[in-house]
């Protein structure tokens, strides 16, 4: 179970092709994560694990702040301490496509999660491959946040 999620907001109105869907996602939550990592100073943090599989080292903390877990029998960072960006990595970084049917929807979720102080990753796409050769706003992702965090942006989105 997931406890951190990356939202991704896709604009349903351009009715763009499957592929062009998945490369302007992809856009925005690479850098979303990116950026995230940037403001955290955790770039350096970013780590392969033994299955090929990337982590983000976890935070060094003081003994004094451990706690143990009698569940586990492991000592970690109490959940408080732990930062939505390493929650996600360490549970499967998830994440939830959902959509809006406006370039106004879209800028105004964007305004909104950047005034809630959580970075937003606007794509704006050159126009190239669609859209008439017309730069377009297609869609964003926000970094990953904890439910409590997200939802209040994007929890009456419907799934896309």
């Amino acid at each position: 179970m997931y406890k951190a999620k990356q939202m991704i907001v896709m604009r349903r109105d351009l009715k763009m092709r499957k592929g062009k869907i998945a490369a302007q996602a992809g856009h925005a939550c690479v850098e979303a994560v990116l950026l995230a990592l940037v403001r955290d100073g955790r770039l350096d943090d970013i780590r392969i694990a033994g299955d090929d599989w990337i982590e983000l080292a976890p935070t060094p903390m003081a003994m004094e702040d451990a706690v143990f877990d009698a569940t586990t029998g492991e000592i970690g960072a109490p959940a408080a301490a732990i930062s939505p960006l390493e929650a996600w990595f360490s549970a499967g970084v998830a994440k939830v496509c959902v959509y809006v049917d406006s370039e106004e929807e879209l800028l105004d979720l964007d305004r909104r999660a950047r005034e809630a102080g959580f970075i937003s990753a606007l794509v704006r796409d050159a126009g190239y491959t669609e859209f008439h050769g017309e730069p377009t706003y297609t869609c964003l992702a926000l970094e990953p946040l904890y439910p409590e965090q997200a939802d209040p942006l994007t929890g009456e989105l419907p799934l896309f």
